[in-house]
């Protein structure tokens, strides 16, 4: 969750901090510096020199492709980051092992520009809005080309019509995947019967020989390409391949979708989480809330930020800000389990081996 894809730019652009591989938080410890682990792309680069130059706290940046390859890498402890912008599901998932310290809200005065109903949906994977401050949020949906589709597109089910064959783009991640099935057999996204998962199974593989691909950062740039019909995307970058390609439209499904928060924690082995704090503190600053969001166009919760959008269109974008209650069976993704997590990655497994 762009969401999610290493901005390898960053080295060109930024010389006050350092921008990390796995093995690079093995300076953490300094009481001069902050490790951050994020999503590739998922932060303006000018706010970490800001961060820096307001602080003198050196930024230590490492980045993750998918919640999956964050979670093992934080569990095992050999890498130690003060900071991480996990998903709702993954939150849940690293609470109830026991992973992350409950955060000092005394000493973050601007998480108040967060609006209520994002602490409340984040009440779902943190009941007590304990361990998480909400980053940013946004919904899963179907980008779609109007030169290439000339028909109403209302349903997940257009993901299976013969005629887009070769130009649909599937998410490469397994809980979206399977959302979408789900979705289009009128079941939950967070299902754990085994009969309403092995229907989303065969429906996948079913749809698998129409899949041009599945990708996760390139629906965007195969989208403003022209190169496929139809991409699931996440509603953030729908934002961003319109400004390159104004034949590109965004719609949210009638059979419902995801609506996904991720959001800033500090595992319990940061080795400087008093840095951490301040660097939550400071993402919640409204002006720094506005330059991510305009950065990675991804919708932001904080009210405060929503305010100083100069332009009107983006500020009450029906993409960036939808009205929620308009829609059906919206869900946010739910911790399943370990048993769950194993059952969906072997019928994963399935359809990506028929």
């Amino acid at each position: 969750m762009m969401k999610k894809k290493l901005f390898l730019t960053l080295l060109a652009a930024v010389g006050a901090f350092s921008l990390c591989g796995c093995g690079s938080s093995s300076s953490a410890g300094s009481a001069g510096e902050v490790v951050v682990y994020n999503w590739g792309e998922y932060v303006d680069p000018e706010v970490l020199e800001m961060f820096e130059e307001e602080t003198g706290i050196r930024v230590v940046y490492d980045e993750f492709e998918t919640n999956e390859i964050m979670y093992p890498k934080v569990e095992a402890g050999a890498s130690e980051y003060d900071v991480v912008c996990p998903s709702d599901y993954m939150i849940r998932k690293m609470i109830d092992n026991d992973l992350l310290m409950e955060l000092d809200f005394d000493s973050m005065p601007n998480t108040a520009n967060i609006g209520d109903q994002y602490w409340e949906q984040s009440r779902g994977f943190d009941p007590e809005n304990s361990y998480s401050v909400p980053y940013c949020w946004g919904t899963v949906g179907i980008l779609y080309n109007t030169s290439m589709v000339d028909e109403p597109v209302e349903s997940w089910s257009i993901l299976w019509d013969e005629k887009y064959e070769d130009s649909i783009l599937m998410q490469d991640s397994v809980r979206d995947a399977f959302m979408v099935a789900l979705k289009l057999n009128g079941n939950s996204m967070n299902s754990t019967d085994e009969a309403e998962l092995a229907a989303a199974r065969d429906l996948l593989i079913e749809q698998k020989p129409l899949v041009q691909a599945y990708v996760i950062d390139q629906v965007r740039d195969k989208m403003i390409g022209g190169e496929a019909a139809l991409g699931v995307i996440y509603s953030g970058e729908a934002i961003y391949t319109q400004r390159e390609n104004p034949d590109l439209e965004y719609v949210i499904p009638k059979e419902g979708t995801n609506v996904w928060i991720d959001s800033w924690v500090v595992p319990k082995n940061a080795p400087n989480p008093e840095n951490a704090m301040k660097f939550i503190d400071f993402m919640c600053r409204p002006d720094i809330a506005l330059m991510n969001f305009e950065y990675i166009t991804y919708s932001t919760p904080n009210d405060a930020a929503r305010e100083l959008i100069e332009d009107e269109d983006i500020r009450n974008s029906e993409i960036a800000f939808p009205d929620l209650g308009q829609y059906d069976d919206l869900e946010t993704f739910s911790y399943l389990g370990e048993e769950a997590d194993e059952l969906y990655n072997e019928l994963w497994k399935e359809v990506k081996s028929s």
